[in-house]
């Protein structure tokens, strides 16, 4: 397994050991040891599988109370993966990467808690997972408009298939105070 620092330093991408032969392939998609030894110590606590068509736009989505440190994949199809730094006081804060993620390429992405995510679909359709570090709060949840300009995220599609509560969504700067702290700010 290889675990490679990203440009936003506390996102790590990880490329599982892919096992194949002519029956197909075997991977582990977690290890808690070999997970924790790369700085990556959470403990993981919910599951959660999403089904998305083509040009469909899911986020940045947030928890504040209880913030989500997200390890996630694609099963089958392809996703262009974003993740914002929203921390107060951090110095990244409002920086953003974004990553291919496919059922082909296997790689994963862990999001530690304070960040915002999101992922557009790229092809017809994706199986995308998600394992998360905290349960799923609806009073705790946040997002932040996709499109916001004080971010500038390069989407690969235009005109996005989105939900009503993710058009809703307001820019970085009008969720000031409804932002998680950098630790130490």
């Amino acid at each position: 397994m290889e675990f490679k620092e990203t440009d936003l330093k506390e996102v790590v991408l990880i490329k599982p050991d892919i096992f194949s032969d002519e029956r197909g392939f075997f991977m582990e998609t977690y290890h808690q040891k070999k997970y924790a030894e790369a700085g990556i110590p959470e403990f993981f606590v919910q599951d959660n599988f999403s089904n998305s068509k083509t040009r469909t736009l899911r986020g940045l989505h947030y928890q504040l109370g209880k913030p989500q440190g997200k390890l996630v994949f694609v099963l089958s199809g392809e996703v262009f993966d974003v993740v914002v730094d929203i921390r107060k006081g951090s110095s990244q804060f409002g920086k953003w990467i974004g990553v291919h993620l496919s059922g082909e390429n296997k790689l994963q992405l862990y999001i530690p808690p304070g960040f915002a995510h999101g992922f557009c679909t790229l092809s017809d359709q994706a199986n995308f997972v998600y394992k998360c570090t905290d349960l799923y709060s609806p009073k705790d949840e946040r997002g932040i408009i996709w499109n916001d300009p004080t971010i500038g995220i390069q989407w690969p599609i235009i005109s996005p298939l989105l939900s009503p509560k993710d058009a809703s969504f307001k820019g970085l700067k009008e969720m000031e105070d409804d932002l998680p702290l950098f630790e130490g700010y």
